[in-house]
């Protein structure tokens, strides 16, 4: 198939208008491998190089893909504004700035500290607060008075829009120790108030998903890769909890400094729970993927979510064989970053792939199809094409 061949005419100001914020998921994709490559505990050759490789092109999409997103804001403003209506298209809105979050951590895991990498780091890591606290916002606001949802219809795309604020948590714990004493406190500080506004929203989504999954059963297989998502809130969660203990350690003095001892132990503990419960959430995925599997499994952008989920459980588990010791932790966690890995290479073709053609240049929210799974639908709109439906 030719360049852009699924696009009317080739026309490029159709893939600006039909540009979604999904597109940023494969930033936390390829964003998150860079790091857990960096972070891999049997080394190789090429290993540094290529987390740097990856961390260079995914900085160069996350550019790239803010453009076209601002471009559609400002030339296509009418069409934009319809994304906030789409109960699925919204939610992607989330992306944004945990793609973000993946460069800035890509700063102190991936490439030597300087100063001046160092000041750019934490202007970016206030640009992504800003973006997260965005994304938790107003998202749910229109999901509160504009958008269509029901219990049937539930996902655990629900959480996109409420993660990043705990992602963005868990840099800071990064960029804090790197920091002079008032200013890393500023950065804590506000890195508690995140984690504390996403996990416990997260819970609570975690907890409804669970009902509706026992009484509607799965997803329909548009939505068969959202299983995995629910590992995102759990392992960024005990990632934000070893990270921030570690900078309070690092960063608090005087009287502080024996609140940040408490807050180094609770977080190891808060961590350990966090990543048990994950677990059990992973297995469920599994399970519920081999079963998508044999009844077939077709590709849409929803794919990038084996790979970030995977890889911040799979952050939360080098972090818990830092500071345990426990000799399950590491190897599990080579394993899971092979699987990342595995997901990441899959994925990515198949995204480009549809990149070439345009397929994936398809906004929902500019069609009549609702981007819900066509059983969850009514039945005129059921009746219409799948080719539409969330990509």
């Amino acid at each position: 198939m030719g360049f852009l061949s699924h696009v009317p005419n080739g026309d490029i100001r159709q893939v600006i208008r039909h540009f979604t914020p999904n597109w940023f998921t494969a930033n936390m994709g390829t964003g998150i491998l860079a790091l857990m490559l960096a972070l891999f505990p049997y080394g190789h050759w090429g290993q540094a190089e290529i987390a740097k490789a990856l961390w260079c092109i995914n900085s160069f999409f996350f550019a790239l893909f803010s453009i076209l997103f601002l471009s559609r804001a400002i030339f296509y403003f009418r069409d934009f504004q319809k994304l906030f209506d789409h109960p699925v298209q919204s939610l992607f809105i989330g992306a944004i700035p945990m793609g973000f979050a993946t460069i800035v951590n890509g700063f102190f895991i991936i490439w030597p500290l300087s100063p001046e990498s160092l000041a750019v780091a934490t202007a970016f890591w206030w640009m992504d607060v800003i973006l997260a606290f965005t994304s938790v916002l107003l998202v749910p606001y229109f999901m509160f008075t504009s958008q269509g949802h029901s219990m049937e219809r539930m996902t655990a795309a629900w959480l996109l829009p409420i993660v990043p604020p705990e992602v963005t948590a868990a840099s800071g714990g990064l960029v804090a120790p790197h920091l002079a004493s008032a200013a890393a406190e500023n950065v804590i500080y506000m890195s508690y108030v995140l984690w504390a506004i996403s996990v416990l929203l997260a819970m609570g989504i975690l907890a409804i998903l669970l009902l509706r999954l026992t009484l509607h059963k799965l997803p329909h297989q548009d939505m068969a890769v959202s299983s995995w998502l629910t590992l995102g809130p759990l392992g960024t969660g005990a990632m934000a909890m070893i990270t921030l203990g570690n900078a309070d350690f690092a960063s608090f003095h005087g009287v502080l400094a024996e609140m940040a001892h408490f807050a180094q132990m609770a977080g190891l503990m808060i961590a350990l729970l966090l990543w048990g419960f994950g677990l059990w959430w992973m297995c469920m995925a599994i399970f519920f993927t081999l079963r998508y599997l044999r009844e077939g499994l077709p590709f849409n952008m929803g794919w990038w979510g084996f790979t970030f989920p995977l890889g911040v459980f799979n952050a939360a588990t080098y972090l818990l064989a830092d500071k345990t010791g426990f000799w399950v932790f590491q190897p599990l966690g080579a394993v899971f970053t092979i699987l990342l890995a595995f997901f990441w290479v899959i994925v990515t073709r198949k995204s480009f792939l549809g990149m070439w053609t345009g397929r994936l240049f398809r906004a929902p929210c500019l069609s009549e199809e609702t981007g819900l799974p066509m059983a969850c639908e009514g039945p005129q709109k059921a009746s219409q094409k799948a080719s539409t439906l969330v990509s």
